[in-house]
């Protein structure tokens, strides 16, 4: 209740002044998810720490704060607004409208405006190395997913992970499931880890968690059990060294950095080629990847970056087949 009351307070706050920086307003499950929003805060952090400068930020408590918020920011000057997410979408066109002569951002989404920059990721790619992990890790030849909300975006990185899997190993098994059709399915570990025990007592002993802050209820299931899981995102390895086989990142924090600096009119992707997602390996995880799977990888990344290797993108095809 507190917390929604300090939010309330911040958004009705009168304007004092014009702020020349820019300002990030977080998708629901909070800055510090572990995941998406987190990537975002780091990549704000890194370019504060760079330039010696403060910027704005904000966590949305309900849906509904969303336009309110980067209306606000931008009343007070910021710039670029930038917002976190494929939810932020409509806020990010009807605001952008509104202040025609400030910069925009819109990670995760696609918003054609003069104003707006649009970033997305070729998250299928990092998704199909992940995939080749799974299945070349797996010892039972089953493999799971547990995704988020079901939207097109998370059976993008589903399609990717299962295309990757069988590139591997064509007799693979993949069982996937879906946390929720709300945003609530992005902060429900407990439900993600559910489904992730339903897939480990079939078998499943590699299980993809793309799921956002939910995420943890997956690689949590995967100690438990002594199996192995993938994080999202930001590089999640760490959280439970030794059964962490790999996170597929999404340099997010990468795209806030750059954005924060310069912000370009126009569309960005970011694939494999640009650096813009990939697998980890670490400290944390480099005992689980073997000379084998690594040179696998490898290999697949360069043919991918070649053109030799087509993934299919479902969020393009509408289907995850080639």
């Amino acid at each position: 209740m507190l917390r929604r009351l300090t939010i309330a307070l911040a958004l009705a706050a009168p304007i004092t002044g014009v702020l020349a920086q820019p300002a990030i307003v977080y998708d629901m499950g909070g800055k510090f998810d572990k995941s998406f929003n987190e990537a975002a805060w780091r990549g704000a952090e890194r370019w504060k720490k760079d330039n010696g400068k403060a910027y704005l930020d904000f966590e949305i408590a309900n849906e509904a704060q969303r336009e309110q918020a980067m209306r606000r920011m931008a009343e007070r000057g910021a710039n670029p607004v930038m917002g976190i997410g494929f939810s932020q979408a409509s806020s990010i066109e009807k605001v952008a409208r509104a202040f025609p002569k400030q910069q925009f951002v819109i990670v995760d989404s696609v918003v054609k405006l003069p104003n707006v920059e649009s970033i997305v990721f070729k998250e299928h790619e990092g998704s199909f190395l992940a995939g080749i992990m799974a299945a070349m890790a797996s010892k039972t030849g089953k493999i799971g997913f547990v995704g988020g909300m079901d939207i097109p975006l998370i059976r993008k990185f589903q399609c990717g992970y299962e295309q990757g899997a069988r590139y591997a190993n064509p007799k693979i098994e993949i069982s996937a499931a879906m946390t929720g059709t709300t945003p609530a399915a992005w902060s429900d570990p407990s439900r993600a880890g559910e489904l992730a025990k339903a897939q480990i007592a079939r078998g499943a002993d590699v299980i993809f968690g793309a799921a956002g802050g939910s995420s943890v209820g997956v690689f949590q299931a995967a100690k438990d059990a002594g199996k192995l899981a993938i994080g999202v995102d930001s590089n999640q390895n760490h959280l439970h060294p030794g059964t962490m086989l790999t996170s597929m990142v999404k340099k997010v924090d990468v795209a806030v950095y750059k954005a924060a600096s310069q912000a370009t009119p126009g569309l960005t992707v970011l694939g494999l080629k640009e650096g813009g997602v990939d697998v980890a390996i670490d400290e944390y995880n480099a005992k689980l990847v073997t000379p084998a799977i690594k040179a696998k990888v490898d290999a697949a990344r360069a043919d991918i970056i070649a053109g030799k290797i087509q993934v299919v993108d479902y969020m393009a095809a509408n289907r995850c087949a080639p």
